[in-house]
């Protein structure tokens, strides 16, 4: 596996000018519930990333970005968040800096609270003649710390995993919840932080999950690797 924290500099020269895509997993830190690691979202986006570099030996896996905008979840201990301005900023200087040495790059996003800020840095690096792509995964299923995310990290860390303190949340669809959750955050619709029902999570669910959006991000990989001025975010 091809992965920046393993590398010296000369390994990451080697891989440079081959062609090679550079994945950037962004995630975030913030509540996941009582039952989940506040680092979920951040965990979820390198386990992505790892797998698909571990299919497709030209994708190479940087560091996490592991703060992000999380501001509707500032009502709870644990959410460490930096906001939509700064965490498009940092991206758009940190993709500068990763096109210097990579062709291309793709954000591999997991958290939905920074599509709006990686949409836009995606848009202002690929105007400045940028290869910045992004890439996110369609779970489906609910909404934040229930089944989907609880089998994810079933599959990929389950001694993370706490689920005798795994409770349903607020069971409402997004369109109902959104306006409620832009006013006054998670803590207003959810005491205990889940969007969803985490009693039913498994971890071959998670597998089967994981899989799926693994091979989604090789195929967007591919896509991007042999148009790269055509693909934009997925």
């Amino acid at each position: 596996m091809s992965r920046f924290a393993r590398m010296t500099w000369p390994e990451v020269a080697r891989r440079t000018g081959s062609g090679d895509i550079l994945l950037v997993p962004v995630g975030s830190t913030e509540q996941h519930g009582p039952h989940l690691p506040v680092t979920t979202d951040t965990d979820i986006a390198e386990a992505v990333a790892e797998g698909a570099a571990g299919r497709d030996a030209h994708l190479v896996v940087a560091p996490a970005l592991a703060y992000g905008s999380s501001g509707e979840h500032q009502g709870f201990a644990g959410t460490l968040s930096i906001g939509q301005d700064a965490t498009e900023l940092v991206l758009v200087e940190l993709g500068r800096s990763a096109t210097a040495d990579f062709a291309q790059v793709i954000l591999v996003s997991t958290h939905g609270g920074n599509s709006t800020p990686v949409a836009r840095a995606v848009s202002r690096l690929r105007s400045e003649g940028r290869s910045v792509s992004a890439w996110a995964p369609a779970w489906g299923g609910d909404l934040h710390a229930g089944g989907t995310e609880s089998s994810l990290m079933l599959a990929i860390d389950p001694a993370r995993v706490r689920p005798e303190l795994a409770a349903a949340g607020d069971l409402r669809p997004l369109d109902d919840l959104l306006p409620l959750l832009r006013s006054g955050g998670v803590r207003s619709v959810s005491p205990n932080g889940v969007l969803g029902d985490p009693t039913d999570a498994d971890a071959a669910t998670g597998r089967r999950l994981l899989d799926a959006a693994i091979g989604d991000l090789v195929e967007f990989a591919a896509h991007c690797r042999a148009a790269p001025n055509m693909e934009v975010t997925r």
